[in-house]
């Protein structure tokens, strides 16, 4: 029979705290952990104008695309 020794983690090498520590790490399961937060409703949105100003019929637009 093999004794088992417990070696307290102080004591571990480099090596082995690097390996026990990967073993305790869990996964994210699919979610990106960066903090993400609500765009602020004030501020001036490009892509958001942008599409409002293609949403409008504008005659020249229609011209343009005809020609």
């Amino acid at each position: 029979m093999k004794k088992t020794v417990l070696i307290p983690y102080e004591k571990l090498s480099k090596k082995a705290k690097k390996e026990l520590d990967r073993r305790k790490r869990r996964d994210w399961g699919g979610i990106s952990p960066v903090t993400r937060k609500p765009d602020n409703p004030r501020a001036y949105n490009r892509k958001k104008e942008k599409a409002r100003s293609l949403d409008v019929e504008d005659p020249l637009r229609v011209f343009v695309d005809v020609v």
